[in-house]
């Protein structure tokens, strides 16, 4: 079944999934985009109160990330239940984007909002606007985008330098992140604090 479906059945699946994702966060309360009214490309300032709102910031890059991960997560998945035949790019695509979706509405739930204001170095974190969630999973899906065509040697050292460039300059990245979600450190928490 999944070899007659084509690539504009995969993108209506992925529209009507990110239509679903921007209805359910606004169902949940939240902006539709920046409370300030602007729509920027860029916010490079992580205490902003336009950090989080917009169409990029210094979390971007672990977006990107997730895009390497999931196309490498369901590339093995494929082949381990398919007998090695794999699954359609297009499938994992979409699997990828449901798996991002899904991460998005959970991010933005109260309690993991509350978990990252507990836990971690976003104190004064309410939230993603709808437009900042959307081009997260846009940004997943150009790192899959990326992991489809980049050698996989070149993909490691991409995810290894959006980490360390990113962690050397806002003391918190995908890594870091992860970290302080589920098994918050002290010590890096107080490391992260002394940047700010």
């Amino acid at each position: 079944m999944l070899d007659r479906l084509s690539s504009k059945h995969y993108a209506l699946i992925i529209i009507t999934l990110l239509i679903l994702t921007a209805v359910t966060l606004l169902a949940m309360g939240h902006d539709p985009i920046c409370k300030c009214g602007e729509i920027r490309l860029w916010v490079g300032d992580v205490n902003s109160s336009q950090s989080s709102q917009q169409i990029s910031d210094w979390y971007t890059p672990s977006h990107i990330i997730h895009g390497f991960l999931f196309y490498a997560l369901f590339w093995w998945l494929g082949r381990l239940f398919t007998g090695g035949v794999g699954w359609p790019v297009g499938f994992r695509l979409v699997l990828s984007v449901v798996l991002e979706a899904a991460w998005e509405i959970l991010e933005n739930s109260s309690f993991v909002i509350n978990r990252y204001r507990e836990a971690t170095i976003a104190l004064d974190y309410f939230g993603d606007s709808v437009l900042n969630s959307i081009f997260d999973i846009l940004w997943m899906m150009f790192g899959f985008w990326l992991a489809g065509r980049l050698p996989v040697w070149l993909s490691i050292v991409l995810i290894i330098a959006m980490e360390v460039i990113v962690g050397a300059i806002i003391r918190d990245n995908l890594t870091l992140n992860v970290i302080m979600l589920l098994h918050p450190i002290d010590s890096i928490k107080e490391w992260q604090l002394r940047a700010f």
